[in-house]
């Protein structure tokens, strides 16, 4: 599956748009774009530029993220950027909002005070409410931009209905105010008064404001959503020892390529894939298999990026590097899962698809129904830009990729891993489930859960000995056992000797301990 950036979408209607125009171009089996990430998945022999043809066309943009082979998003591709422009758009437009409204509301409905220079003067009034309406309009130009662009390519979205309201109850206010400028001409103070009451400059700069309040919640949970791809990426270590003509060097892990040897050190992170040339050590894989005992690793084991060398000194050659590590394809395949569609989604869809030129025209028909009854224009006006305001439910496109999200998110977070957003739905529907190992369901720690001594021993007795064999190894397990034998004192051992894949040994008192598997 190829994965392409898709811009200028701001709703469900937008993504199916998308989606529609993609799916007719020919050599194209499959398409899903995803509106929370703004990206596309499609699968066919289809060429890269007739797709990104196809989504122009339909009034969009595109870009390809990769080449043939699709990569994992970046830290940055993941950044939430939207949030803090809408933040900044929403500040600005409450400021001039709260002015506006004063002069409105406060002044004509509860005798606020204003300037003397307004007294009676009604036209100075309207054209100040008229300046600060096109500010905030100005500030929110790109519902629009994006809803006009929309109209114009006959797929009108959510932000079509939000412009269309904006721009009636303006356009209306407007030719009120010009009315009222040539009754102030006619000495008509009656006629003055009655246009005072058809201004609905405030409804169209509330429009905008509110919707933007709505936007920026949704940009707010598509940011958030985001932050367990953005964990996995963290596993992932920035630099890589590698060794050449010889000497250690510490370079950046993208400059590590396939075939070069690297060193990791007790503690540090394994770079990027590769196989044991020398050492032995115990390696924590928990981050990407869920077992909590660590494995041990010895001459010709493999091992992973992002997994931890917990004991020993390893030398490996790198197997594979940069987007080919299983932690890479690890995250692929999660940021896949967010871009796929799960069923229920699809249906979303087929009714943001229908749903704006549907509520374009129930609000058509609602206006010429109250005019037919005999109302006056702004009366019949008003319910009409209800209809079209109240009806933008953008929450209708996002909710279930929002939830698809969450859910594969979480899920990564606690090392389960869902390959498509179909499988995340059944899921929910799951009532047995049957687990093939114990690492599945651990924490990841482990920890004495029983002592067991032999006939004639005590329970603190082996633990003293136990505690004193362990205490000179670095083994997980080797921790367990000195945090269950906290507070004991343990006599010094001689002879310590670590077997890597068995066990320990060491001599107390002239005897020999040993301590590891049954089978050792």
């Amino acid at each position: 599956m190829k994965q392409y950036n898709v811009t200028g979408m701001s709703c469900a209607a937008c993504s199916a748009r998308v989606e529609k125009a993609v799916s007719n171009v020919p050599g194209v089996t499959a398409c899903s774009v995803s509106l929370l990430t703004n990206s596309m998945g499609v699968e066919g022999t289809a060429a890269d530029q007739a797709i990104i043809d196809a989504v122009q066309a339909a009034g969009y943009g595109a870009a390809l993220q990769g080449a043939q082979t699709p990569s994992a998003p970046t830290a940055d591709a993941l950044t939430d950027h939207e949030t803090p422009k809408l933040r900044r758009r929403l500040f600005w437009s409450l400021g001039f909002l709260l002015v506006l409204m004063y002069f409105s509301m406060g002044h004509m409905m509860w005798g606020w005070p204003l300037p003397k220079f307004y007294d009676g003067n009604h036209v100075a009034m309207g054209l100040t409410q008229l300046l600060l309406t096109v500010i905030i309009m100005v500030i929110n130009q790109k519902f629009f931009i994006s809803g006009y662009k929309a109209l114009w390519h006959r797929a009108p979205n959510m932000d079509t209905l939000v412009a269309l309201g904006a721009t009636a109850a303006f356009g209306y206010s407007t030719y009120a105010l010009f009315a009222m400028t040539a009754a102030q001409v006619r000495g008509d103070e009656a006629a003055v008064m009655s246009c005072m009451m058809d201004f609905y400059f405030e409804s169209a700069a509330m429009i905008l404001t509110l919707i933007t309040v709505g936007k920026m919640l949704e940009a707010r949970s598509k940011g958030k959503t985001t932050d367990a791809l953005k964990s996995l990426m963290r596993l992932a270590p920035k630099t890589a020892t590698v060794i050449r003509d010889g000497k250690e060097a510490e370079v950046p892990v993208e400059q590590v390529q396939q075939g070069d040897e690297f060193a990791v050190r007790p503690g540090e992170s394994i770079p990027v894939d590769g196989v044991v040339l020398e050492g032995n050590s115990a390696v924590n894989e928990s981050a990407l298999t869920g077992e909590s005992i660590p494995v041990d690793k010895a001459p010709g084991d493999g091992v992973s990026a992002a997994t931890v060398n917990q004991s020993g000194y390893l030398r490996c050659r790198a197997t594979r590097v940069g987007q080919d590590t299983t932690l890479s394809q690890i995250i692929r395949m999660v940021s896949d899962a967010a871009a796929t569609k799960a069923p229920i989604a699809k249906i979303a869809d087929k009714v943001s698809g229908v749903f704006v030129p549907a509520v374009i025209s129930i609000a058509a028909v609602t206006t010429a129904v109250w005019l037919l009854l005999g109302h006056p224009v702004g009366y019949a006006l008003a319910r009409g830009i209800s209809v079209l305001v109240i009806s933008c439910p953008c929450a209708l496109g996002l909710a279930t990729p929002v939830a698809i999200m969450v859910g594969s998110g979480l899920g990564a977070k606690n090392g389960i891993l869902f390959k498509t957003a179909a499988s995340l739905e059944e899921t929910g529907r799951v009532q047995i489930v049957a687990l093939d190992k114990t690492g599945t369901i651990t924490s990841g720690q482990p920890r004495v859960t029983d002592i067991l001594p032999a006939e004639g021993v005590t329970e603190q007795e082996l633990l003293t000995k136990a505690l004193a064999l362990e205490q000179k190894s670095e083994h997980p397990l080797a921790r367990a056992v000195l945090d269950r034998a906290e507070g004991l004192t343990a006599p010094e051992v001689s002879d310590f000797q670590a077997l890597p894949g068995n066990g320990l040994t060491a001599k107390l008192a002239g005897r020999t301990l040993w301590g590891g598997s049954a089978a050792y």
